[in-house]
Parts: structure tokens; sequence; C-alpha cells
């Protein structure tokens, strides 16, 4: 195996979870791909496994009581150990350990050390429980603090769990474990040449922090954004429906009212739905974008199109996501052949009407088990819009973004993104690839589905 974590310092926290087992396994990935690694358990990790197996693999003392001797002779230790790592992961992490972290409660080594851990410095969390557990508000709530203060959540596995049970909640295999510590690790170097770059044209934005918590994020799923299926294909079995692009209206059979919507947001979402096991179809407006590989594509060109092939095979689909930027206008009387300027003179009117509104008409029709995610693209007040549009067409989840924001809206390749659900809470995104938005919405969603 190549070693790509030579000289790195990982801590290697643990808790007490049945998938603890996986622990020294883990331990001998990481040293094996280069890496030097301490560990530090819960007091209730060692009815899992033992401080021996885990100190004898990775050759250091194993720490589990906050005031072992052996420990004291560094003064502040934990800060000392913090500082010492190149990152931390905790691997199991259970959701009593999960909470404490979220809420800074430091009963235990382990929550002490990840709340010394430096900023900057990544840290790992990779959840193992069972399913009721992992799907309860409260773990969830949970995850979204510690996504927002800058951890990344490594997804759980769907299969069969210790109760007997199935469904998500499994530790991830180690190879999957150690390869996002490669991948973040490796990132974050490039990250680092990248900023001292650009530190030299131009000054760094007061919101540093921010942009590292997003560069982190990013790395969270980029294996998966960028290469092959996802390592668990957490849309398994679910049908997504997807509209994309703009819509274009006749005025004569040459010229048509249009927007600058490129498509990408909504071709993006069908790519990792696919890659994430979903059965996609997307309905697309004029587009030059390719088909992703196994989606299902219907072309359409107007708004009215597009209304009457979405309604009418919605029923069908158990998530629908309105990406497209349809006309809200379209002519009354669009004209045969081409309108002359010498005919209509040095001016010319346009009477428009209001075409049929998709996102209220799915929004209206849902049943219990149907969730619709609408966009709101917007030039000012961008979140009151959108909180009323979630609410007005009946939404479950709406995704806000600014025409006017720089890496958000039309046409380029990154978006910035807001996403408010119907009980009101909301997350705000940094400025991110469009499949890494992508992503996002579609863990979101899941989770929504899950409470």
């Amino acid at each position: 195996m190549e070693t790509n974590l030579k000289h790195k310092k990982i801590l290697l926290g643990v808790t007490g979870s049945i998938a603890a087992y996986k622990s020294p396994l883990l331990v001998r990935e990481l040293i094996k791909a280069g890496a030097e690694v301490k560990v530090v358990m819960t007091p209730p990790a060692r009815e899992f496994v033992t401080p021996l197996i885990l100190s004898n693999l990775s050759m250091n003392p194993v720490v589990v009581d906050m005031f072992d001797k052996q420990m004291q002779s560094a003064g502040a230790w934990h800060i000392h150990l913090s500082h010492w790592c190149n990152a931390m992961i905790i691997a199991p992490c259970s959701a009593s350990t999960l909470g404490k972290i979220a809420h800074g409660i430091c009963d235990t080594t382990l929550v002490t050390l990840a709340t010394s851990l430096p900023r900057g410095i990544p840290f790992i969390i990779s959840p193992a429980m069972d399913t009721d557990m992992w799907l309860n508000p409260s773990t969830q709530r949970n995850v979204k603090i510690l996504k927002g203060d800058g951890a990344i959540i490594i997804p759980p596995d769907k299969g069969e769990l210790a109760s007997g049970l199935s469904g998500p909640g499994r530790m991830p295999e180690v190879d999957v474990i150690r390869d996002y510590v490669i991948n973040i690790l490796s990132y974050n170097i490039n990250k680092k040449a990248d900023d001292e770059l650009n530190k030299s044209l131009n000054p760094l934005p007061e919101s540093v922090d921010s942009d590292k918590w997003n560069a982190e994020l990013e790395l969270e799923q980029m294996k998966q954004a960028n290469s092959g299926d996802y390592p668990h294909k957490f849309l398994s079995g679910r049908k997504i429906l997807i509209t994309a692009g703009p819509t274009y209206e006749k005025i004569d059979d040459i010229r048509y009212i249009a927007n600058h919507s490129s498509g990408k947001m909504g071709f993006a979402i069908a790519r990792q739905a696919q890659k994430a096991g979903a059965d996609v179809t997307i309905i697309a407006g004029p587009v030059s974008i390719p088909t992703p590989e196994g989606v299902e594509r219907i072309d359409v060109t107007s708004a009215d199109e597009m209304y009457h092939k979405t309604t009418e095979i919605f029923p069908h689909f158990d998530i629908a996501i309105m990406a497209a930027a349809v006309a809200d206008y379209t002519p009354v009387m669009p004209q045969q052949g081409k309108i002359k300027k010498g005919v209509a003179g040095d001016s010319l009117t346009l009477e428009l009407k209001s075409t049929k509104d998709i996102l209220a008409a799915l929004g209206k029709s849902k049943n219990a088990r149907q969730m619709v995610i609408g966009f709101a693209l917007e030039a000012t007040n961008e979140l009151n819009y959108g909180r009323e549009k979630l609410k007005t067409k009946n939404c479950d989840m709406i995704v806000v973004n600014s025409a006017n924001k720089g890496r958000s809206g039309f046409g380029g390749d990154d978006n910035t993104i807001i996403i408010i659900d119907s009980n009101g809470d909301q997350i705000d995104f940094m400025p991110m690839s469009k499949d890494m938005c992508a992503i996002e919405i579609l863990n979101y969603a899941v989770e929504m589905a899950g409470r």
C-alpha cells in the first residue's frame, strides 16, 4: 500500500460502541499508511476493546483516565496532546459522545481533547449506533451542530446491526475511514499551498475560518463526488424527480423569453442522487449538458410543457426537487413566423400572462410519503422570500441562493446555498461546488424523511 500518511500524527478516539472491535484494525491501517497513532478511550469503550490491544498496536500508551498519573508530568497534557496531532478522528463515536462534544460537556478525557483541538486541525467523526438512535432528532441536531462547528461527519453505513435490525448506523469499514483521513490531510496540504499563493496576490477575507470549514466540508465527500459510487447507497430504493435548466417562452418562431439558467445545479443533483442509489428522472429545459449515466431524461422547452410533464409523473416519485428556473410569464399570443421590424415599428409591446406554478401544484397534490423541495433564487431579501415561498408553496424544504453573490446563482460551477425546512430550521453553507451542494441537499432530504 502507498504510504500516504508518512510523518502524520493521528489522534484516535474510541467510544463505547459495539463497533469498537474495528478500532484495532483502523489503528493497524493508519500505521501501515505511515502515520503515528495515539489512542484515547472513553471508560465504556473498555467494555468492548482493551487498552492493552490498542496500546500494543499503536506502540503508544492509551489514555482513558483524565487524571492518569503518567500523563500529569506534561502539565496541561490535554492541550499538548490536542496540539500534537495533524488530525483527530473518533471511530466509532457513540450518540452519547456525539452529544457531549456538540454541547461542550467535558466529562471524559476524549471530549476534553476534542474541545481542546485547535481550529484548522481536521476533526473527523464516524458515528456508530443503532438506526433508531442515529435517526433520533436529538442525534441529528447534534450532527448539524458539529458540522456547523467544522467537524467532518463520515456518514454511517446501512446494513445489519448488532440489535438484529437493519438500517443506517453501521460504522464504515476501516479502509473507507482510512481513505477519508488520507484525502483530508492530502487536501489540507494542497489547500495550504494554494492559500500561500493567494495571500501573495490578494488579502485573505475576514471569514477565513468559515472558508477553512468549507474546505473541510467539501473534502468530507470529495471521494464520493468525484470518483465512483458512494460506499453506501443511502438513496437505494427511492425514486427522485428533478427539474433543471431554463424554459423558453416563444415570442415568434425566431425569438423567445428566457433566463440565464445553465441547468448545472439540477444535473449535479441528478448525478449525485444516481450515485447514491436512487432511481432518477430529470426533466430538462433547453440545455446542452450530457445526461448523467443511469439517469432517465425528459426534454421540454416551455414552462407549460414542463408543468404538464412534471405533474403527470410526480405521483410515481418519492422526492421531487424543483431546481429549474421556470419562466414566470409567457406571451399571450406567440406569433407565427418572424415579427418584422419594419412592420412592428420602433416599439413592440408584448402582452404576457402568468405561467402555471409547478412547485405550488406539487405542494398541493403531494401525499404523506412524498417530499417536495423547491429552489428560491433571489436578488434581494433572499431569506424572507425563501421562507415565504416555502410556506405558500407547501414545500418540505427550500434551497435559497442569491443572484448577486460571488460563487452563486446561474452559470458557474459553484453555488452558495441556505437550506430551510418546514420546521423553520436553517443551515447556511459557505460557497462550494454544485456537486457538493447536491450532496448536502440529498443528505438533508434523507434526514428529514427519517424524522
